[in-house]
């Protein structure tokens, strides 16, 4: 899967614990010209959504071979993006100009992973 639906951003917003949130990104691109669709997605945001929502980029990287992983786990990207709460993900997702360029990253994902995370604040796992 690629995109959420608005239950997968009710459902976020369900689970909000408060505070900001660190969404990680796990990429895998189309052979075909994948990556450079991804660029066009990330332009086509510009710094107006980043601004808009407060969103960071605290981490952009490629994947290189995974070296503890099961068979078909190696991304080709990590992307970790700061957000200051739930709502301003959600929001932002909403926002009729940033779905006028959420196109360009369909076509550029084969796969991918979205997944909240928060801080764990003092706690040891």
């Amino acid at each position: 899967m690629i995109e959420m639906d608005e239950r997968d951003l009710d459902a976020l917003l369900a689970e909000d614990p408060g505070g900001p949130v660190v969404m990680l990104n796990l990429l895998r691109f189309r052979p075909d010209g994948g990556r450079e669709s991804y660029q066009r997605y990330i332009e086509a945001l510009g710094t107006e959504i980043h601004g808009r929502y407060g969103l960071r980029v605290e981490y952009l990287g490629d994947g290189g071979r995974a070296l503890v992983a099961e068979d078909g786990q190696a991304w080709d990207a990590v992307l970790l993006v700061r957000y200051p709460s739930r709502q301003a993900f959600a929001d932002m997702v909403r926002d009729p100009d940033y779905r006028a360029a959420a196109h360009f990253r369909s076509e550029a994902l084969v796969e991918s992973v979205l997944q909240p995370t928060v801080p764990l604040q003092g706690r040891v796992i």
